[in-house]
């Protein structure tokens, strides 16, 4: 059983959706999580992993450099001896040197193809250009943002868009789906039938 913590910044959509898989779905018999953490006071994904009594921890960056405080999270983090770290809507770009620290232990998800797009406004840059498709990506994390190896992709059909927040409606099940499959596929090999 791997033990993992998940990173948010928001309402924790994913977040809700991993838990529930490890709570009794396909994550259930290879990952625990041990820990939801944000640099966001406010986060509401917060308030629904207490409400499943997962440990919450919170650090906001407020008065510190980047270099400060992910060296302090470093040493938050260390008691739980986590095997990876899952970004779940985490809106901060992790320094090298804490990126190091879990090498090839920390997993991703970007509403883009990392090969077309990087970065912020991935469901907008693929309304903006009419994509009849675009793709889901869970990827490991390395130096760069939104670079590091693909572990899964899943397509989202843009067909008949005629809003950004249709675009959204239609990809975050995507979203939810493949993460987990993702994981689950790094964590103990393919799911189960």
């Amino acid at each position: 059983m791997k033990r993992i913590a998940i990173f948010i910044s928001g309402r924790g959509s994913n977040m809700a959706a991993i838990l529930r898989e490890a709570a009794d779905g396909i994550l259930a018999d290879c990952c625990r999580v041990v820990l939801v953490f944000s640099n966001d006071p406010y986060a509401p994904g917060l308030s629904l992993a207490s409400a499943v009594e997962v440990p919450v921890l919170c650090l906001p960056p407020a008065g510190l450099s980047k270099p400060a405080f992910y060296q302090r999270l470093a040493a938050r983090l260390a008691p739980y001896s986590l095997d990876y770290l899952v970004l779940a809507g985490y809106m901060s770009i992790l320094p090298p040197t804490f990126v190091g620290l879990y090498a090839g232990r920390i997993i991703n998800i970007h509403p883009a193809d990392t090969a077309r797009h990087h970065g912020l406004h991935a469901y907008r840059w693929a309304f903006e250009h009419r994509l009849p498709q675009t793709m889901i990506t869970v990827h490991y994390v390395d130096a760069g943002v939104d670079t590091g190896p693909v572990i899964m992709q899943a397509p989202v059909d843009l067909r008949g868009t005629v809003s950004l927040e249709e675009v959204e409606w239609r990809g975050l099940p995507v979203e939810h789906a493949v993460y987990s499959r993702a994981l689950r596929a790094v964590f103990c090999g393919p799911a189960r039938a």
